[in-house]
């Protein structure tokens, strides 16, 4: 994606924190503390239910689908950077509405205005940010954008233990994520703009349009789908895991969650970089099989083997969703990722629908979540193959 011009580095930084911030409102709060809090939301207003907690994760990522097929539908109309200001107006009221939610439908409301307002931010994010940097760079763009969400999950899963270890609960934890998501808001306002260059043509529906003339679309959106039904199993229920079937306390699982999250920030710079080096398709191929190895120590249990898991899976977190979108930046323009990431994202987004309730449903039959587990290692083994379908050379 080339650059119209050479932006300031007070610019470049700017653009880069905002964005980074922009995309832990996005990801690491709308979506993935919900899976730092479940115990708890699940003792307190959903009765005990994994499937009950399944269904409220799938409305978050059932409205990130929706939310994918609008931004591509209106790339034509609505900019990159309005997209983001749109969409952190859904999520930081989603946060709010989840801080005082009563029940279970109030909840489930504010997880869908959090998934449609993350769709909304952080589709148009690493164009955003891989348009202020040269070329060369844009792998390593794309992981420093990602990491904003790593940076999120960190955070969630600190806050969510020191919170518990003083008396504190769920709700504060999204308390502290509304302040900080209004922030946001105001700084996306104040520091980006949209440049006349970045306007994006029609898609057509959902972007898939322009996403069907990119050389490789049909194996990289494979990968995405892959990815986006293997990873949820493990985020979306990794504190429950811990918890239940390994008998941590909610402070280690907590702090192992918060591992995985700062990995992630690593995970997305140093997997963009090493795929700007030997190429995105090569990247791919050995990050799947990973995963499925990473969650495999997991299961053991065994704090040590658990730690450098979750370290792993926090890697591949980051870094395989990095290498996606780098593929699609190289292929696109200022006018053309928009709409094409939207399309891809509109795949990603429909493996994400089933699998939080499939997972919950599988734990409540099976009484654990090792099953939950085996599935997402051999789901994502099978990435690779569509990995190794993706143009030589890319």
């Amino acid at each position: 994606m080339p650059t119209t011009s050479s932006p300031t580095r007070s610019v470049v930084i700017a653009t880069f924190a905002t964005v980074m911030l922009a995309a832990a409102v996005a990801q690491g709060f709308g979506r993935f503390t919900f899976g730092v809090v479940l115990p708890d939301v699940r003792e307190d207003i959903l009765g005990g239910s994994n499937s009950l907690g399944g269904f409220v994760a799938t409305a978050n990522t059932f409205a990130y689908l929706v939310g994918a097929l609008m931004v591509g539908s209106l790339s034509a109309k609505v900019s990159a950077v309005n997209s983001v200001r749109i969409g952190l107006l859904f999520s930081v009221g989603g946060l709010a509405a989840a801080a005082a939610a009563p029940n279970t439908a109030i909840l489930t409301l504010a997880m869908i205005s959090m998934g449609f307002g993350g769709a909304a931010i952080w589709i148009p994010s690493p164009g955003i940010t891989s348009a202020v940097v040269a070329p060369h760079l844009r792998g390593l763009a794309v992981g420093l954008t990602g990491s904003g969400v790593g940076l999120g999950i960190i955070f969630s899963g600190q806050l969510n233990g020191r919170l518990v270890a003083n008396g504190g609960g769920w709700r504060d934890v999204y308390t502290v994520h509304t302040v900080i998501g209004l922030v946001a808001i105001a700084l996306v306002f104040l520091v980006l703009r949209q440049r006349r260059s970045e306007a994006q043509p029609a898609g057509g529906f959902g972007g898939f349009a322009v996403l069907r003339t990119l050389d490789g679309w049909k194996p990289i959106i494979g990968c995405y789908f892959i990815y986006g039904f293997g990873y949820l199993l493990i985020l979306a229920f990794l504190t429950s895991r811990l918890q239940d079937d390994s008998g941590f306390s909610e402070s280690a699982a907590s702090t192992i969650f918060a591992v995985t999250g700062g990995c992630t920030i690593f995970g997305g710079v140093a997997l963009g970089r090493i795929s700007d080096i030997i190429g995105r398709r090569w990247t791919l191929v050995g990050s799947f099989p990973l995963w499925a190895a990473a969650v495999g120590l997991i299961l053991t249990g065994e704090l040590a083997l658990v730690i450098v898991g979750a370290v792993i899976v926090g890697f591949l977190f980051g870094g395989i969703p990095s290498v996606i979108a780098a593929y699609l930046v190289d292929r696109t323009d200022a006018a053309t990722y928009g709409p094409s990431y939207a399309a891809a994202t509109f795949a990603f987004g429909v493996a994400q629908v089933s699998s939080p309730q499939i997972g919950g449903f599988i734990a409540d039959w099976r009484g654990s979540f090792t099953l939950v587990f085996v599935m997402s290692a051999v789901v994502m083994s099978s990435g690779a193959l569509f990995a190794w379908a993706l143009p030589s050379g890319s």
